[in-house]
């Protein structure tokens, strides 16, 4: 049985466990956040979280660094955050194809609603479908009469397998009913590349890193998979006014966390990323780029995880696309 005196010296240690992640919680952050982008630098994923992270910094008056870490559709990245300790000082804004689609599709080293905790639902960006310039096609209908009279010959690039690109290049070849081949990349930018090169010949991207290249001419825009035309390119007719209604497809961006992460740190990253999405220089910048700022609760973001995962999962069964599990 233990005496008093015993328990003096047994039960400090304990009350200082128990008020350590308390006094944690409370002082935080007091050091630079690493915010993970698993994309390389100059993608969408990678300007949305460029212009979030810099008025973090500001408004917690500590650095929010970027930290890209590209490869596998943003797989990668983002399972370096579900492996970092749960402090709350390692973060990611990952994506539809990181956290709902590849799950579905692959193996892949974490379970987005076990391993991962979400924070807040950051954006939706429309995904455009644009053409290289030595391809003919000027609209939908002329892309896809082109696609059947060269039937395998036309290739797609998307940001990574699993990505959202990925599924909706392959939603494409089911509506359709068209014969185009899947070249994946390590990100936007490096596909946008290869599509000014003329290396591949078409691809639906998130619309912020298609902006500049569409306004210039040096791709062609086809569609928009909003349910509106986006205010940045009116000129560029919906999927559904391109004769495709059932071939919507918007990307979107969320914060997330380690699973494991106190409440409290949660729900001040919350406060803190809510605050600066709400800011109207941080609306007006990433709504020039295409983007449409969200923020919600952690337990919101918690269920729209799970209908998108749900969503996806049929989307990946009803077009027949490969799984590897």
């Amino acid at each position: 049985m233990l005496t008093w005196a015993c328990m003096g010296i047994l039960g400090a240690p304990l009350i200082a466990l128990v008020l350590l992640p308390a006094a944690a919680a409370q002082n935080f952050p007091d050091r630079p956040i690493k915010l993970i982008v698993p994309f390389p630098a100059g993608g969408p994923n990678d300007i949305v979280a460029r212009v979030i992270a810099q008025r973090m910094s500001e408004l917690i008056k500590q650095p929010v660094l970027i930290d890209n870490r590209g490869g596998q559709g943003g797989v990668l990245g983002t399972d370096a955050v579900a492996k970092a300790k749960p402090d709350g000082y390692t973060i990611a804004i990952s994506t539809a194809g990181a956290l709902a689609i590849s799950p579905s599709m692959e193996k892949v080293a974490y379970d987005t609603l076990k391993d991962l905790q979400p924070i807040t639902l950051v954006a939706k960006v429309p995904e455009m479908l644009v053409v290289a310039g030595n391809v003919p096609a000027k609209d939908m209908n002329e892309l896809i009469a082109l696609a059947k009279a060269q039937p395998g010959k036309l290739n797609f690039a998307s940001s990574g397998p699993g990505s959202l690109p990925h599924l909706a290049g392959e939603l494409l070849k089911l509506t359709a009913k068209i014969d185009i081949v899947h070249v994946p990349y390590r990100g936007a930018a490096p596909a946008v590349n290869d599509l000014l090169s003329q290396q591949v010949q078409m691809a639906f991207l998130d619309l912020p890193v298609l902006l500049p290249q569409i306004k210039v001419g040096s791709l062609r825009a086809i569609a928009i998979g909003s349910p509106e035309r986006a205010p940045t390119a009116m000129e560029v007719p919906t999927t559904a006014e391109a004769g495709m209604p059932d071939l919507r497809v918007e990307n979107w961006y969320g914060m997330v966390a380690p699973a494991g992460t106190p409440a409290a740190i949660v729900a001040t990253l919350n406060r803190i990323a809510g605050e600066a999405m709400r800011d109207p220089a941080v609306r007006d910048k990433l709504a020039s780029q295409g983007a449409e700022l969200i923020g919600d609760t952690p337990e919101h973001f918690h269920k729209f995880i799970e209908a998108e995962i749900a969503k996806w999962a049929r989307v990946i069964k009803d077009a027949g696309i490969a799984t590897e599990k």
